[in-house]
């Protein structure tokens, strides 16, 4: 029978429910008139062109956004590099209001600030080209002569400027002395 409670005659009731409002949409329970026809197409094509007048202003501010994001990551993309410096910048500026003659004490602060500004380029993902007893790479180097030696052809011998890296790129290539071959 129909039992209300049983899943299978409540899918069978939906199903029929389904097919009856089908039915219902696809007979127009009143004939619409040319002008009402046309009026009802006008009102649709306006609500479409506001949708996508809203549409388009949507895309035209992420696009917006999304350039005023890329602008900011150029401007303050430095910022924390910047950062890592101003210790640097402060160890100078005392250095240079520091009234003692004494050399021992200056070579100490030089020397400090030196590893301050190494520390602070190592943070910024600079990192030093020292390539003393290598082979020669043209791509990291830069050769000045050829000097005779007892080390392998093509081996560099001394480093007269050393070179930097920033992620795997070469900021300046190391000035280099490379042995002759034999």
């Amino acid at each position: 029978m129909n039992d209300p409670q049983n899943p299978e005659n409540n899918n069978q009731n939906k199903d029929l429910d389904t097919s009856e409002a089908e039915q219902a949409s696809s007979e127009p329970a009143v004939e619409l008139s040319p002008e009402q026809k046309i009026q009802a197409l006008e009102q649709q094509v306006a609500d479409l062109q506001d949708q996508f007048l809203r549409a388009k202003a949507e895309v035209e501010n992420s696009r917006r956004r999304a350039i005023e994001e890329v602008a900011k990551a150029h401007k303050y993309a430095i910022e924390g590099f910047a950062e890592h410096l101003l210790p640097v910048v402060d160890s100078l500026t005392a250095a240079l209001a520091d009234q003692s003659d004494d050399l021992v004490k200056v070579r100490e602060g030089v020397d400090l600030t030196m590893k301050q500004l190494m520390s602070a380029l190592e943070k910024g993902r600079v990192i030093e080209i020292n390539p003393v007893g290598q082979k020669f790479d043209p791509h990291q180097h830069q050769a000045i002569s050829m000097v005779p030696s007892e080390q392998e052809a093509n081996t560099v011998v001394t480093v007269l400027q050393k070179g930097y890296m920033i992620a795997e790129r070469v900021l300046r290539p190391a000035l280099v002395t490379v042995s002759q071959p034999k």
